[in-house]
């Protein structure tokens, strides 16, 4: 940033800002110390573990999968230990948790990796026999968990319960299936609306009166329905046909306020709408 601003190159940030306090303390807040930092843009990563929590939750209550104690039990297979995204995902299941009042048996790292889950899962399974609800902070970890357990001689999404953050065709697929109870993401659209705001602010359009560091709600938990809506709408991740203009202030004056969800996304793209 230093760099950058000394050779008076503006900069953004998406996804992710300056979240550790010692680096804080060094850079300051965009356009004070550096003025070239426009902004940042990061998507609420609490919503995508909450979200996922809650549901896995529900659906544990109305199948009675409680435990011999009378409570329902989870096990969560986080990212990792240091990133701002794996952390605040956890914070999101935690409070879920906290809300039922459930009993979260053990959380392992999988460092966002399918054979590490799965490798960690089959213990875990044997040391936590009775639980039935398995949160992963991601798409792989969760594939990882769901394959040890059908090893294992289990059914996913029958005789226990899985969820899933991302947009992979693999989770859309085993959503369909039921094999995964709960899916939630989203977030990758970061980019393309950090890209709308600097639109505007190139323009004159300045996203400042929202402020200058944005934490946006961007998840959400996807339906079957709204899965299968998705792959017609993008299939291989294809977004060519978005026409981000409908999002621009600049463009749209009657806009006062940007709409970054994801499921305005999927309303505004959707041919029969």
């Amino acid at each position: 940033m230093r760099i950058l601003d000394a050779a008076s190159i503006k900069t953004f940030f998406a996804y992710s800002g300056i979240n550790d306090a010692g680096d804080r303390e060094k850079t300051g807040s965009p356009r004070q110390l550096y003025k070239g930092w426009l902004g940042v843009l990061e998507p609420q990563a609490e919503d995508a573990g909450y979200l996922t929590a809650r549901a896995l939750i529900q659906r544990g209550k109305a199948e009675k999968m409680f435990s011999a104690d009378g409570k329902l039990h989870m096990l969560a297979i986080a990212g990792d230990r240091s990133t701002a995204t794996s952390y605040k995902r956890n914070e999101g299941m935690r409070k879920a948790v906290a809300e039922a009042n459930v009993v979260l048996d053990q959380v392992v790292y999988g460092d966002w990796n399918r054979a590490k889950a799965q490798e960690q899962s089959v213990w875990l399974y044997q040391r936590y026999p009775q639980t039935r609800l398995i949160w992963a902070g991601n798409d792989l970890m969760s594939f990882g968990a769901i394959e040890s357990w059908r090893v294992r001689g289990g059914k996913p999404g029958r005789d226990a319960h899985f969820s899933a953050i991302n947009t992979s065709a693999e989770a859309f697929t085993a959503l369909e299936s039921g094999s995964l109870t709960a899916l939630a993401g989203g977030h990758f659209i970061t980019g393309a609306f950090g890209l709308v705001m600097l639109y505007d602010y190139h323009h004159g359009k300045d996203f400042a009166d929202e402020g200058l560091e944005q934490n946006r709600s961007m998840f959400i938990l996807f339906t079957p329905e709204e899965a299968r809506r998705f792959q017609q709408l993008f299939g291989a991740q294809n977004f060519d046909k978005v026409d981000f203009k409908r999002f621009s202030k600049f463009l749209n004056p009657a806009i006062k306020k940007y709409d970054f969800s994801f499921r305005q996304l999927l309303i505004q793209s959707d041919p029969r709408k």
